[in-house]
């Protein structure tokens, strides 16, 4: 499980990073690192083979959040670590680690640094051959299932490279923005190590003739091309680029677009942002901007099936300079070991000569940000139309997450006002991703106001999580998209079909059963417009507005999104 090892990154000072670790244990030093990074908080539920380590990490500087299932403790730890730079889950052994799996291997997809700690049975009770509670086939079994979708992972079971391992892997986590796995035996929480350890930092050194190269030739396509446009992905975002990015953008004078899963990259009230780029399912608009130009960068974008429109988009590869973390591509030329931070800079300092390309009035901030909409009536409630009055509200405090299905593809229509605040699973696409992750963002990020859109098929399966931001004293707004099932489903797949049905909830007495908040519901304009209000008004408690949607709604993107979609589900 151990991460590659090509190089990418300058090398880390380690002045400031030794420590000293005697008597110290090995759950301690694991803690102490993962404070190193930023965590201040972990995810997750207890269980007898994590116990010791629950009762270190409380009496730590770091809190423990327990949630009400180990799925929803991953969507959490994913959702604060887009947010706060890395994020940690601590659960069982296979009953807890096997729980947490599916929200992990979306962390994997979708770029998002999670630790996985987990606990599992002690070395000693092990060599006695009785079958152990939890056990799955063999004693390695969860590890080997972590190895699919984790970047590097360890059980910290030998004292003497415990240390190391830690550091190892926590250094993968941070420079791969991916999963990592560390399981530690019961047995092995206080042990403390006979040795001196040091940190010594990493070492991943950048090529340089390749990176110098890659950059002439990319700067010379700008200056001979006549409209640039840079197409910024979710990766500006997960390696903090977003300055770099804008710096590049303001120099050169290219407009941006962003994917799906890069939504609000940076503002989308930046006078350089022209909106979402999402091939023939989006604003044609957009489309045709970014489509008929004669030189797009590709900048930390995933090239997966929702982000380029199910493969809508016309983008000739010919015109195209793609660059990732892991990859970069000039047309047909291909560099390696090249980071994506040196090649922005790079292009930065190159001193392009600014572009003349103008931006369409009608794909200007100032211009999407002044729209009108019209006001509310007895009408009934249609998800574009929710957006449109959300739209007129949020602000650069606000963070919207958005579960799968129409919750995003409508959610699309909002503009954010700051960088990174606007979260879903826009890649791996699981459902019940946007109620679990309101916990971690609102642990991460408590002085903002948190809007999630949900529809009643995910909160049937996550939204329980609600229970726990209630106890952890957190105010989200929840608003509850409801159209008795799985409504993506019935677009993409025509007919009356009785598996997409779900029972019908009083979702509004959940509150009363929470003991804390107030519920609305909502079947008209009027009456959703009354309960938005009173939600935004009242910021000392949590909301839940059980939105009554008219029968068979669907987006615009959500309508071109089945015609296209439909052909291969069959």
């Amino acid at each position: 499980m151990d991460a590659s090892q090509s190089a990418m990154s300058k090398p880390v000072s380690t002045a400031s990073t030794r420590r000293v670790t005697a008597n110290v244990s090995i759950a301690q030093y694991l803690i102490q690192r993962l404070q190193d990074y930023g965590i201040g908080h972990m995810f997750g539920i207890p269980g007898d083979y994590v116990l010791s380590l629950y009762s270190e990490l409380e009496k730590s500087p770091i809190e423990m959040i327990g949630c009400t299932r180990e799925d929803c403790a991953g969507f959490a730890a994913d959702a604060y670590s887009r947010l706060n730079g890395m994020g940690a889950v601590c659960v069982t052994y296979c009953v807890g680690g096997l729980s947490v799996c599916n929200s992990i291997a979306g962390a994997f997809a979708e770029k998002s640094p999670v630790v996985v700690v987990t606990g599992s049975p002690g070395l000693k009770e092990r060599s006695s051959g009785a079958l152990l509670h939890h056990m799955v086939r063999d004693f390695r079994t969860q590890y080997e299932v972590f190895e699919k979708f984790t970047i590097a992972g360890v059980e910290l079971s030998d004292p003497l490279t415990a240390f190391a391992e830690i550091d190892r892997v926590l250094d993968a986590c941070d420079r791969f923005k991916r999963p990592v796995y560390l399981e530690l035996p019961r047995d092995m929480v206080h042990v403390v190590p006979p040795i001196v350890h040091g940190y010594r930092g990493s070492s991943h050194v950048n090529d340089q003739q390749a990176t110098t190269e890659a950059i002439r030739e990319t700067s010379r396509l700008i200056e001979a091309a006549d409209c640039p446009v840079i197409l910024a992905g979710v990766e500006l975002h997960r390696f903090g680029l977003q300055d770099e990015l804008l710096q590049l953008a303001e120099a050169a004078n290219i407009p941006i677009a962003t994917t799906m899963l890069g939504k609000s990259v940076i503002s989308e009230r930046h006078p350089m942002f022209i909106g979402l780029y999402e091939g023939a399912l989006g604003d044609q608009a957009v489309t045709q901007f970014v489509e008929n130009s004669d030189l797009v960068l590709l900048l930390g974008a995933f090239m997966s099936d929702i982000n380029l429109g199910i493969f809508s988009a016309n983008l000739n590869p010919a015109r195209c300079v793609y660059a990732t973390s892991e990859t970069l591509r000039i047309s047909h030329h291909h560099y390696h070991n090249v980071g994506l931070k040196e090649f922005i800079v790079g292009l930065v300092e190159a001193g392009l000569v600014p572009q003349q390309r103008s931006i369409p009035e009608q794909l200007s901030s100032t211009k999407r940000s002044s729209s009108k909409h019209s006001e509310p009536g007895e009408g009934g409630l249609r998800t574009s139309w929710m957006m449109s009055r959300l739209n007129r509200l949020i602000d650069a405090d606000t963070i919207v997450i958005a579960d799968v299905g129409d919750s995003l593809f409508a959610a699309t229509e909002l503009t954010i006002h700051e960088r990174g605040e606007f979260l879903s699973p826009a890649y791996y696409t699981s459902m019940g991703f946007s109620v679990p992750a309101a916990l971690g963002a609102a642990t991460a990020r408590p002085d903002h106001r948190v809007v999630v859109l949900v529809g009643d098929g995910a909160f049937q399966m996550t939204g329980q999580e609600l229970s726990t931001l209630i106890r952890c004293g957190h105010c989200p707004i929840v608003i509850l998209l409801d159209n008795h099932g799985y409504g993506t489903e019935r677009y993409l797949h025509a007919g009356d079909w009785k598996y997409n049905e779900i029972h019908h909830w009083e979702y509004g007495k959940l509150l009363d059963v929470y003991g804390c908040g107030k519920s609305h519901y909502a079947e008209t304009e009027l009456e959703f417009e009354a309960a938005l209000q009173d939600a935004w008004n009242t910021l000392d408690q949590p909301h839940l507005i059980h939105a009554k949607l008219v029968e068979g709604d669907g987006s615009d993107t959500l309508k071109n999104l089945a015609d296209r979609m439909s052909k291969t589900v069959g």
